[in-house]
Parts: C-alpha cells; sequence; structure tokens
C-alpha cells in the first residue's frame, strides 16, 4: 500500500517510475483505496516478503512534464510581481495550506497561489524567475 503525498495520480499507475533511494521500481498496477491510499504492484515484487522490504520508504516519482504546472522547485528563488508591476519580493518557501498553498515571500507577506496568473524562470533553467501575480487591493498593505 502506498500513501500519496501528490495530487498527481499518474505517479501509481502503470508504466510510472518510482525510486527508492537504491533503485527504480516500475508500477505494473495502482488501484485507489480510501483516504489517499493506493495498491500498487510492482516488477519484481512477487511476494509479501518482498513487499514488506519496501515498507516505510519513501518513493520519489520522475519529473513530470507539464509546462501548465506550477512546480515548487521552479517557484522558490523566484520574485513576485503584481498586476501593477510592483516586485513584492522574492519567494522563500510554498506553504501547504488546507485552502490553497501559499506562496511566503521574504517580506513576510503570504500569496494564496490562486492568484498566480503566470511564472517563468530564467532560460539558463536557474532560480531567480518571476511570478506574475494579480492580488487584490490590501493583500500587500498589512506589512507594507
Amino acid at each position: 500500500m502506498v500513501s500519496l503525498t501528490s495530487d498527481r495520480t499518474e505517479r501509481v499507475q502503470a508504466g510510472a517510475r518510482l525510486f527508492d533511494g537504491q533503485q527504480w521500481h516500475t508500477v505494473v498496477s495502482g488501484r485507489a483505496l480510501p483516504q489517499r491510499k493506493w495498491m500498487v504492484i510492482v516488477e519484481g515484487v512477487t511476494d509479501r516478503n518482498e513487499a514488506e522490504r519496501l515498507a516505510g520508504r519513501t518513493l520519489w516519482g520522475e519529473p513530470l512534464a507539464d509546462p501548465d504546472a506550477l512546480w515548487v522547485h521552479d517557484l522558490i528563488g523566484a520574485h513576485v510581481v503584481d498586476q501593477t508591476g510592483v516586485d513584492r519580493g522574492v519567494c522563500i518557501a510554498v506553504i501547504d495550506n488546507p485552502a490553497n498553498d501559499l506562496l511566503e515571500l521574504d517580506t513576510g507577506h503570504l500569496v494564496p497561489v490562486t492568484f498566480v496568473v503566470s511564472a517563468s524562470r530564467p532560460p539558463d533553467g536557474g532560480t531567480g524567475g518571476v511570478i506574475a501575480v494579480e492580488a487584490p487591493d490590501g493583500l500587500f498593505d498589512l506589512l507594507d
């Protein structure tokens, strides 16, 4: 059984590859269970003893190619610019929040990800991109 911490269910579908820190495993099949758990069968794991060897391990998925997705590693280090062109600070963290994930800025501001209009990273793939936000009036007033 796998606890999925991502909203990307293709991570546990047939053909997906998962890394356990030592080796890659290819998913043969995956089936959703209650409470964000998945029954996952991987190649080469044919009995309970082999499955228990993977118990408690964190499994990482391969990078996904999704040009519309906002990836945390692309947001950290990027400048947040509002709809008037004002640079509001640098994103230093993305906070998991039940209502909406929040961009934490080096200024102390918290910006809901739902206000993000676009995000771009530098052509060299490094940090320091730009996150354009359309923020409601007053969002940045409290700490200014």
